[in-house]
């Protein structure tokens, strides 16, 4: 559900350095919101505090947030430490991976070209769809 920014409550938080939030913005703003913020019952931030504060640097009014059915202040905080203890980076060797996928997409070589060329022709031709 979208909820407006103002009314985002934000007590303290266990992460106090919120990284590069300058390039998350820039990918809110690229690819948009991917993950919804958590919020409690009564609007308190209980984990996304970087997707918020790149939201509010990008002038955003509202954004995406999911209610946690967490009651108690400890709930809480075991959801906000959970959410980002759970996540894993991706190894030196997918990351290679997937910069070599990108660029081969982005930078396709003449035989892709020349197939694709030839599918959107048969494509206009017998009228298919994508």
């Amino acid at each position: 559900m979208k909820i407006p920014i103002e009314d985002i409550v934000v007590k303290k938080r266990i992460r106090k350095d919120m990284g590069d939030i300058e390039a998350l913005a820039e990918s809110l703003k690229r690819f948009g919101q991917i993950t919804p913020i958590v919020i409690s019952k009564n609007n308190q931030l209980i984990a996304g505090g970087r997707r918020l504060e790149a939201a509010k640097l990008l002038g955003w009014r509202t954004i995406n947030a999911v209610v946690s059915e967490s009651s108690t202040e400890l709930e809480r905080l075991e959801l906000e430490v959970e959410e980002n203890v759970q996540r894993r980076e991706f190894s030196m060797e997918e990351v290679a991976d997937a910069s070599k996928k990108i660029y081969s997409l982005q930078n396709p070589g003449f035989f892709r070209r020349l197939w694709s060329a030839i599918k959107r022709l048969l494509r206009k031709l017998f009228k298919i769809a994508d």
